[in-house]
């Protein structure tokens, strides 16, 4: 199916809305535009052609979302980078995704002199670069071509790039639009990542909808709550550490009317935290995505969001979801999550074994886990390779790190399991303690004996200053074993 180019749509029927602020500055549809297409000409001048793999590394500011839609005028594929890679994995990334050009912001330009790959664009010299005398009048895109190639954010092995067609994103936009509305003075507030698939989807659904997005370099709690009420957000993206370090800043004051979702992904979300957002008043909608998914494909509808908090909600339309389970007898028994729609991915890169393993029917098997109750509401409990075994009974670290985040002395919390000799595995939990507060090894095992089984209570309590986190803030679990302490028997 084609299509006109959606920025250039955009601009035709709205020229005059407000399509992105950043700090004090603010573009229109027409001027954002604008500025897109002066980029592309400029790109092209340097030998950039359609259906070039274009990599790029650069932080959240308005040149990377200029460049964004500069590259979907020069119809290339986008290879969205993590800017905290190391020099040897962005090498491995580029490689793999069979990149062409690679550009990078200032901030990126002495990383990029440490790779290998040597095709490299820098923002400095684009901005003195010539334009090429080139029309995009008419620009058309095909919902069935490769948009990008996202990687995955895996904490073992290599990650694997994600293809994601214009289509993916197409129908992610419609399914999230068709759940929460479209209102004519939304604003989503973007503070994650450009390069993550929750803030490029951001990006393309502000300009699917006309809506104003606003975009901080990156999240800060004050910074974030001042916005929401100056900016007049009224939709914005976190993840839990994200939302709880909302509401523990000084700076922390109710919402206005204004804004009515809180978008709240990146795993299973504390039950406690949840309960504080309800006191708070704050419209938390839970949600279910991957980077196989192009962002959400499972979410809260409104009307559903206090009546089963802790859910991830339904599938969007058109998407489908289900549990592929090893418990047949039981009547609603967890297992692996399957996911299917028209935003779902066809498969990794140049990765044929790992499709055929993942793939079948349509359906992809994304390694998490979960159950759906009487009434089809997904519950997500884990990630399959995060579950562990201990005496027998499988243990889910994401329900041992909530039952801690509902003490009050307790800022984060991450729980992995290591060996024991009679259980074959025990929980071992690392926290982080609110600043002014004080907590005990003893108190917190203590307080989750009278809320959790007992082969769910942490038998270690280590306090660290940070958890390890990736770039979209989600807990990498695996990371912690390298806290463990010398002497402590473990099977990573």
């Amino acid at each position: 199916m084609e299509m006109k180019n959606w920025l250039q749509q955009r601009a035709y029927i709205t020229p005059e809305r407000l399509a992105l602020t950043f700090e004090e500055h603010t573009w229109t549809y027409e001027q954002l535009n604008r500025e897109a297409e002066r980029m592309a000409r400029k790109l092209t001048t340097l030998g950039i052609e359609s259906g070039d793999h274009v990599g790029f590394l650069m932080e959240n500011h308005p040149q990377t979302v200029f460049l964004i839609h500069a590259l979907h005028y020069l119809k290339v594929v986008i290879v969205p980078l993590n800017k905290r890679l190391s020099p040897s994995e962005l090498d491995y990334q580029l490689e793999d995704a069979d990149v062409d050009w690679l550009i990078v912001d200032t901030q990126h330009e002495s990383k990029a002199e440490d790779l290998t790959f040597n095709s490299v664009i820098t923002m400095t010299k684009l901005s003195k670069q010539e334009q090429v005398d080139m029309k995009f009048d008419g620009s058309t895109i095909n919902l069935e071509d490769l948009h990008t190639i996202i990687f995955t954010s895996g904490t073992t092995g290599h990650p694997k790039g994600v293809q994601l067609t214009y289509g993916n994103h197409w129908w992610s936009a419609t399914g999230s639009a068709l759940n929460l509305g479209i209102h004519e003075e939304d604003r989503w507030l973007c503070a994650v990542p450009l390069f993550h698939v929750s803030g490029l989807s951001i990006l393309m659904r502000s300009v699917i909808y006309g809506m104003t997005m606003v975009l901080h370099q990156q999240f800060e709690a004050d910074r974030f709550i001042r916005s929401v009420h100056e900016d007049k957000v009224s939709i914005a993206s976190v993840v839990s550490v994200m939302l709880s370090n909302i509401l523990d800043s000084d700076e922390f004051e109710s919402f206005p009317a204004t804004f009515r979702c809180m978008l709240l992904g990146g795993g299973p979300a504390p039950y406690p935290l949840l309960k504080r957002c309800e006191k708070t008043g704050i419209p938390v909608f839970q949600t279910y995505g991957l980077s196989e998914s192009a962002s959400q494909i499972v979410t809260l509808s409104p009307e559903d969001s206090m009546r089963k908090l802790g859910s991830a909600g339904k599938p969007l339309f058109p998407s489908q979801i289900k549990i592929k389970s090893s418990e047949a007898d039981s009547p609603s028994p967890a297992g692996e999550i399957l996911i299917k729609g028209p935003n779902v991915t066809q498969g990794y890169y140049k990765k044929e074994k790992e499709n055929a393993e993942k793939i079948k029917d349509g359906w992809l098997a994304t390694g998490d886990v979960g159950y759906l109750d009487e009434e089809g509401f997904l519950y997500v409990l884990d990630r399959r390779k995060d579950m562990f075994i201990s005496g027998g009974e499988n243990v889910y670290p994401a329900e041992i790190e909530a039952c801690l985040l509902g003490h009050e002395a307790v800022s984060e919390a991450g729980v992995i399991g290591i060996a024991h000799e009679k259980w074959g595995k025990v929980p071992a939990a690392f926290v982080v303690i609110k600043k002014g507060k004080s907590v005990t090894e003893d108190d917190l095992i203590a307080y989750c004996t009278t809320r959790l089984a007992g082969y769910k209570v942490p038998k270690k309590v280590s306090f660290i200053d940070d958890l390890p986190r990736n770039a979209s803030n989600k807990l990498l679990r695996r990371e912690l074993y390298r806290y463990l302490e010398d002497g402590d028997d473990v099977e990573g």
